[in-house]
């Protein structure tokens, strides 16, 4: 595979590039199984609609093609839940969440790595986030009936933030 190389350029970053090594979608590291795309994850409703809205030079177009965007402001209408379900970025810089050159977050994070990009010690440490982030699906399923997807409609939002399939 020829490497491509990647020039960020945005409102939060500019000067960082990298190369993607593995194919779009492809190669994940063992037990790294999201069951969502960044596409599908932003076609369904995510972060308000504001997430990335000035990133689409970084990704393939097809990405926002139908995603449920709005440049101008966050709205949670635009959730799949329409509930809000996320915490500030500055909550989570606060909280050390933010890790290595993603400087936006996790979904920042799997964007680029689903786009082939990868970074062996930060990908281990947000594939471990990924995984325990798995717990709020067996909260659903203690406490939801089955295909009753207004039951905990945060939860399931948050589970659709972090690339796995909210509606079972």
């Amino acid at each position: 595979m020829t490497m491509k190389r990647i020039i960020v350029n945005d409102k939060m970053q500019s000067g960082y590039s990298y190369e993607l090594s593995a194919p779009t979608g492809r190669d994940f590291a063992a037990g790294f199984t999201p069951e969502l795309t960044p596409q599908q994850m932003l076609e369904m409703g995510v972060f308000e609609g504001h997430y990335l809205t000035d990133c689409t030079n970084e990704f393939p177009r097809a990405w926002f093609e139908k995603a449920r965007i709005n440049n101008e402001r966050a709205d949670i209408s635009l959730n799949y839940f329409h509930v809000k379900s996320r915490l500030s970025l500055q909550e989570w810089q606060n909280k050390g969440w933010i890790i290595g050159p993603d400087i936006r977050g996790w979904f920042q994070w799997y964007c680029r790595y689903y786009y082939g990009r990868r970074l062996e010690d930060i990908d281990k440490i947000q594939i471990k986030r990924w995984q325990a982030f798995k717990r709020h699906k067996a909260q659903i399923l203690k406490n939801c009936y089955i295909g009753d997807i207004d039951c905990r409609p945060r939860q399931r939002q948050a589970l659709l933030q972090w690339a796995y399939n909210p509606l079972f």
